[in-house]
């Protein structure tokens, strides 16, 4: 006969070292054994003999075991000998946790009792995952990156609210996506949302875009005109690219954040609106406050909640899923199903520092599927701009002539200038950040 003793000397050194959480206990609920990844799921402190099932930081586990189908048997004296699998939620440390439970008898031969084993596997990163992706619209934070959780989770707390809400980050990183996502978890939702994207409107019309105009306001204005204020009446404007707002409106824009109140273009009759706005830039704003080029008591104004999404390189391990994802994408549009990407291709997609963004990948991984061998995405099924890249990496370029020399040390003098910020050191040579990437790849500078 072979005693507890014996088999826990047996199984100890093969469920230590497991990732998921193990508890061996006998037919009465008490724990004979559990290894390190029990304690860190709740969080216990001190010697893992002293486990219980009745309280792990709060939280019965024999309860909940119970009530999956042990009742009047495994823990009452019998045996339930059906594998038992559910899915817990619960709070520890103030934080929800879900955890998925599995619990079976083990077969040993010869013991002198039946033993029960209960595994434990965190999930709630993946309950995170399927809530952001239950919405199409959502694709594009498909992420397990912590920083990222943790806007989304901070996103929907202030949906609820009317704050004023800034999002900051590179293009393609998703702004206006997270905006509409905002909009339809807040109490707004069934009012309208409308978008205005501040660098796509000239100058001496962006007044009369947001305000509205009455005829004869000058010349073209041949009739009265209700500007996108009035257009989101009771619901969210979305103001893409603030920084591009012209400094002379911005105090009438402050005005209407302040009060709800304005005046069209051309009238002197005051009207009142309430819009809850929610605004968007890719360059840093509180660099244009100190410039001079944006207004401070504005920027205060619509920064109640700043939110800064991380570009994609900072979280190269969303790439798979986000790749995955898009293709799912892509197949409810009638794409072939069968299509999969091999190592070869997955490589250079994870090298590329994507600056772009995600709006890049779902262009390169659209391109790729149609440039599929035999249901198959391999290297030359991707961009060239993907493989070129990768290809420099390990061949160093070297300047051969002046006017490329030139520009290296040009570009390098604004990376020093700018502490290796390379949105500043566009701006200070004056060009777009994409351009500046493609020239540093050219050149070879890291």
């Amino acid at each position: 006969m072979v005693t507890q003793f014996e088999i826990m000397k047996f199984l100890e050194p093969v469920i230590m070292p497991m990732s998921e959480g193990i508890i061996i206990c006998n037919s009465n609920g008490m724990v004979l054994s559990a290894n390190q990844a029990v304690s860190d799921i709740f969080s216990l402190q001190g010697n893992n003999n002293k486990i219980s099932l009745v309280n792990l930081n709060g939280f019965n586990l024999r309860k909940s075991l119970i009530n999956a189908g042990l009742e009047q048997q495994g823990f009452e004296g019998g045996y339930c000998e059906i594998p038992v699998k559910f899915e817990e939620k619960l709070s520890i440390n103030h934080e929800v946790l879900w955890l998925r439970i599995e619990s079976q008898l083990l077969d040993i031969p010869s013991g002198d009792e039946k033993l029960r084993m209960v595994i434990l596997q965190n999930i709630s990163a993946e309950k995170r995952l399927n809530a952001v992706i239950a919405n199409k619209e959502d694709s594009c934070f498909i992420t397990e990156d912590p920083e990222m959780l943790r806007l989304l989770e901070r996103l929907d707390r202030v949906a609820a609210t009317d704050a004023a809400v800034l999002f900051q980050g590179e293009s393609g990183t998703g702004k206006t996506e997270l905006a509409r996502r905002l909009h339809k978890k807040s109490t707004r939702a069934n009012k309208p949302f409308i978008e205005v994207n501040c660098a796509a409107i000239p100058a001496t019309l962006i007044e009369s875009e947001l305000f509205g105009h009455i005829k004869g306001a000058f010349t073209g204005a041949v009739n009265d005109r209700t500007g996108r204020f009035k257009s989101a009446e009771g619901g969210t404007l979305f103001l893409d690219e603030i920084s591009e707002l012209p400094r002379e409106l911005q105090s009438k824009l402050l005005r209407v954040l302040q009060d709800g109140l304005f005046e069209a273009v051309g009238s002197d009759k005051t009207q009142q609106v309430d819009v809850r706005v929610i605004t968007a830039s890719n360059q840093d704003l509180i660099e244009l406050v100190d410039n001079k080029a944006f207004r401070n008591d504005l920027y205060y104004r619509i920064s109640v909640f700043p939110f800064h999404i991380p570009p994609l390189r900072d979280r190269p391990g969303d790439i798979p899923r986000l790749v995955n994802a898009l293709k799912q994408q892509l197949i409810t549009r009638g794409y072939p199903e069968d299509i999969h990407f091999s190592n070869e291709a997955m490589r250079p997609i994870m090298n590329y520092p994507w600056p772009g963004n995600v709006r890049e990948l779902a262009n390169v991984v659209e391109h790729s599927i149609i440039c599929a061998i035999d249901g198959i995405i391999v290297a030359d099924s991707l961009p060239d701009s993907l493989n070129l890249y990768c290809k420099a990496r390990k061949q160093p370029v070297k300047a051969d002539n002046k006017t490329e020399i030139n520009e290296m040390e040009l570009i390098k003098s604004a990376l020093l200038q700018a502490n290796g910020n390379k949105t500043l050191a566009a701006q200070i040579l004056n060009i777009d950040r994409s351009t500046l990437w493609r020239r540093m790849q050219r050149l070879n500078i890291e």
